[in-house]
């Protein structure tokens, strides 16, 4: 008889909010929101760093080294160019719009702990990174499109390995790099009618 008495007795402890178990469970409850705040914060924090770095660097690139000698602006070379040649303020957005987008992806990746798993897909991202960054000084300031377009080939080959590489880990973040590889094989094509202006 005790021990049915027991066991009614540890069910009303559980019960009732007003006991010692229920303040605790109170407590759990308040203390696990605080913390997913915290990690939200912390978070957002990351995603901000993440994105403003790349992004800053390419609007650093396109201040610094983004003229026009090496696009063809004198009037006999524009007189030549196809109907789809792109504006240079054209080609500054799209750079900076694919920073943002991988800067972004790489973030994705980051959170799901894909870094550290594969340490390839970081280095593939600095890859095009830096690939990417270079095509401007190099294309704008050097005029140099042979270079360019070996530089494109290469930032090409980096995002295709970005795209699979992210896409194992975080299948969204394999998909924010397709707009970065249409715009690496447009430079290509663009690069491609430099050298024949």
């Amino acid at each position: 008889m005790d021990s049915q008495n027991v066991k009614q007795r540890t069910r009303d402890t559980v019960d009732e909010p007003n006991t010692i178990a229920g303040k605790n469970n109170s407590k759990n409850v308040r203390f696990r929101r605080e913390k997913r705040v915290a990690m939200a914060q912390r978070g957002f924090r990351s995603l901000a760093i993440a994105v403003a770095l790349p992004l800053s660097l390419a609007l650093c690139n396109v201040y610094f080294f983004g003229s026009t000698k090496g696009y063809g602006t004198s009037s006999s070379r524009s007189l030549s160019k196809p109907f789809w040649f792109p504006p240079l303020w054209a080609l500054h957005m799209t750079c900076v719009t694919s920073s943002f987008l991988m800067g972004l992806s790489a973030w994705l990746v980051w959170a799901e702990g894909g870094f550290h798993r594969n340490p390839t897909a970081l280095y593939l991202y600095l890859t095009q990174l830096g690939l990417s960054l270079a095509w401007d000084p190099i294309v704008f300031r050097m005029s140099a499109p042979w270079v360019g377009l070996l530089v494109c080939l290469a930032t090409f080959g980096a995002l295709v390995g970005c795209s699979r590489q992210f896409k194992v880990v975080n299948p969204i973040a394999g998909n924010l790099v397709m707009p970065c590889l249409a715009r690496a094989s447009f430079l290509a094509f663009v690069n491609l009618k430099l050298l024949f202006l």
